[in-house]
């Protein structure tokens, strides 16, 4: 939605139905993404974290990516700096999110701090795809609210549960982070350069995954966008530029 459309919009109160759609499709997004947090609990005590590390996590980072980057790449022996290192740099993308949703939201500078916390891939998708701010902003609310509060809830009783539940990878919650992550990014590829980026990325990841420490292929994998954005683009033929 353009800018001067948000604009508009600003004068229309929504109708009770459009926020009732609003509502429905955050809640569902909230809930759905907020269960991942139980195999994030049973995954970072099962490696090695306590309860209140695990919980604690959850609350203070809150972007399930980027945990579960920190978690697998201590299990597998990384540096702890190595490993911080790519959590970050997969949190990077939410400044990007913020920035974008700083002009649609358009909240009191009071509730930024809060608001910020609450910047991941869930709650700016449903919020961009709101027609106007009014609705734009109920949505980020009840999407950041019931995941924030699923996460966590969910990442205490896996945490708790770890131990009678055994070794994750048996029941394949070792997978659910990034199959996670793929579900959420994979719409989001839409272009070819998008797309190249994305594949360059595996490419680099998985080929210096058996030569680097845990933690170091995340990050060399970043270099796929520079190197994609370095190439130019495909210019027309001679033929074509002379029509």
């Amino acid at each position: 939605m353009t800018d001067e459309a948000i604009e508009n919009d600003q004068s229309r109160e929504p109708t009770g139905q459009e926020r009732a759609r609003t509502v429905r499709d955050a809640f569902g997004v909230g809930c759905a993404v907020g269960l991942s947090g139980f195999a994030f609990g049973v995954t970072a005590v099962a490696n090695g974290l306590s309860v209140p590390q695990t919980c604690a996590l959850s609350l203070l980072v809150f972007t399930g990516a980027s945990q579960f980057a920190l978690v697998g790449a201590l299990a597998g022996g990384g540096n702890p700096f190595t490993a911080a290192a790519g959590a970050f740099f997969l949190g990077v993308r939410n400044c990007f999110y913020g920035l974008r949703l700083s002009t649609l939201l358009r909240l009191p500078g009071r509730v930024r701090p809060l608001a910020a916390h609450w910047v991941i891939d869930e709650t700016a998708v449903v919020a961009l795809a709101q027609p106007g701010r009014r609705l734009a902003r109920l949505g980020f609310a009840v999407t950041g609210l019931t995941l924030y509060l699923g996460w966590n809830l969910t990442t205490l009783l896996g945490a708790l549960g770890a131990g009678s539940l055994g070794d994750p990878g048996a029941w394949g919650l070792d997978a659910a982070g990034p199959a996670v992550f793929l579900a959420l990014l994979a719409p989001m590829l839409r272009t070819g350069t998008e797309r190249a980026t994305a594949a360059l990325a595996v490419v680099l990841a998985l080929g210096c995954l058996p030569l680097l420490p845990s933690g170091v292929p995340v990050l060399v994998a970043a270099l796929a966008a520079p190197l994609v954005l370095a190439v130019p683009a495909g210019r027309p033929a001679a033929g074509e530029a002379a029509r």
